[in-house]
């Protein structure tokens, strides 16, 4: 490696960062960060801090899983890839097909169409969608509705999809035919609501006129995450994810469970549908399939979806769509060490009780500081924190006050991602209860330094 003085000066000069103004990078370098281990990482000053942002929504497992690292060695050594395409396959792909069967099964998911990653997952899904009402017949099912602030990638399937501008505006126009329903989202919402039930139902009736207005005829899907992640850490009352899945089939609709955050046990259950009670049609996966290890997903098809498929006799149903990593081998072998120590660890308590802590922690910050307009969560390890300037009037809050909050506390020994006016928490799902107290002090002094 290049030494730390070099790293420094060319940081941010030869490449563009994601989500980022190129021009702002260059002029506030961002942090370098050169090892991990478990729950903490360390950047080229030596200084360690507890990484509450777990990779990107990711490393489930730590950034020392041995068994994962392990299983990318072997199988580069024994075939390092091959394609999947028609006519070809490879060992480690048809046996993660059958241990995510197993998996998914009690979501009524039990076809596998491998990815390169989240949001290919996602127009994956976008286009069988299509594909599927093709196949039955009904080919005005063209639309697709989706959450305001919901999050599904970066594709121009999955940003014109997307309930957030800053993904969008720059890059428009987008796909025709998508459609956005106010989210349940109570700090929020203009309906002026903040009883979670009444919002719910409001957001489903507004879903239903939507419907009516469009015509059921001819929407082809519905693509929602069961808890809204990067759009806040916008959690849902337990009625609405049932109460879309109730209309959507009542109208034939197809309801894709974007499962890229939730899916793995984050929410503390082993997957975001499963923790409302509710089984899509389709549910898209990546990120902690491999712990971030290597890049990874994979959509999963309901059995009736599948059949719609497998029967097909008018020749429709030929499936012209793929990735060149789509059933990467190393990806696969990432995969099964990965769920295999996923199960064995059962992660999905754990994120449970050091969700519940974390939560705890962050309704104390609340009551001692102004600035923390509202606290989300109390599922699992997802958690966000809203920031203003003004609590009674919600005020958003200045970039600079942000950009200080989250310099003391990463100075204070954790990572946090800013996120417009939201803290966003996403850490190991192998968070130890010493690593919660970390946490908390460090917002304690980056909330008091502002």
């Amino acid at each position: 490696m290049k030494d730390s003085n070099f790293l420094k000066e060319k940081n941010a000069r030869s490449l563009w960062h994601p989500m980022a103004h190129p021009g702002d990078m260059q002029a506030n370098p961002p942090t370098i960060i050169t090892e991990a281990h478990g729950t903490r990482i360390r950047d080229i000053d030596g200084h360690e801090v507890v990484d509450a942002v777990g990779g990107l929504w990711n490393v489930n497992l730590g950034f020392s899983c041995e068994p994962v690292k392990q299983a990318i060695t072997r199988q580069l050594d024994r075939l390092p890839y091959y394609s999947a395409f028609r006519g070809t396959t490879n060992d480690a792909i048809i046996e993660l097909a059958e241990v995510l069967r197993d998996f998914w099964e009690p979501d009524g998911l039990t076809r596998a169409f491998y990815t390169s990653g989240g949001s290919d997952s996602v127009d994956t899904a976008l286009r069988l969608a299509r594909q599927y009402h093709k196949i039955r017949g009904e080919h005005g099912r063209i639309k697709y509705f989706s959450l305001k602030k919901g999050y599904h990638g970066t594709h121009f399937g999955g940003a014109s999809v997307n309930g957030n501008a800053n993904f969008r505006t720059a890059y428009e126009p987008l796909l025709p035919g998508c459609y956005h329903i106010p989210a349940p989202y109570a700090y929020r919402n203009p309906f002026d609501e903040s009883d979670p039930e009444r919002l719910a139902q409001l957001c489903l009736n507004a879903l239903e006129d939507e419907i009516a207005f469009q015509g059921a005829g001819t929407i082809a899907a519905m693509i929602m995450e069961p808890v809204l992640g990067a759009g806040g850490v916008i959690v849902p009352h337990e009625s609405f994810m049932p109460g879309v899945r109730e209309i959507t089939a009542r109208h034939g609709i197809l309801l894709i469970s974007d499962e890229v955050i939730t899916g793995f046990g984050r929410t503390g259950d082993w997957s975001g549908a499963r923790h409302w009670g509710v089984q899509p049609d389709m549910a898209t996966t990546a990120k902690a399939i491999t712990n971030g290890y290597f890049p990874f997903g994979a959509l999963m098809i309901a059995e009736h979806v599948a059949q719609a498929f497998e029967t097909d006799e008018t020749g429709q149903a030929m499936v012209g769509h793929g990735y060149t990593s789509s059933g990467h081998p190393v990806g696969a072998a990432a995969a099964l060490a990965c769920l295999d120590e996923t199960l064995k660890l059962q992660v999905q308590h754990n994120a449970a009780t050091r969700g519940a802590e974390l939560w705890a922690g962050l309704q104390a910050l609340k009551e001692r500081h102004d600035i923390i307009g509202d606290v989300r969560g109390g599922h699992g390890l997802m958690l966000g924190i809203e920031l203003v300037s003004d609590p009674a009037a919600k005020t958003p809050i200045a970039k600079e006050v942000i950009a200080k909050v989250h310099e003391v506390t990463y100075q204070n020994g954790a990572m946090v991602r800013m996120s417009g006016q939201n803290i966003l928490m996403s850490p190991p799902l192998v968070l130890t209860a010493e690593d919660v107290k970390v946490v908390l002090g460090a917002l304690e002094a980056g909330f008091s330094a502002v």
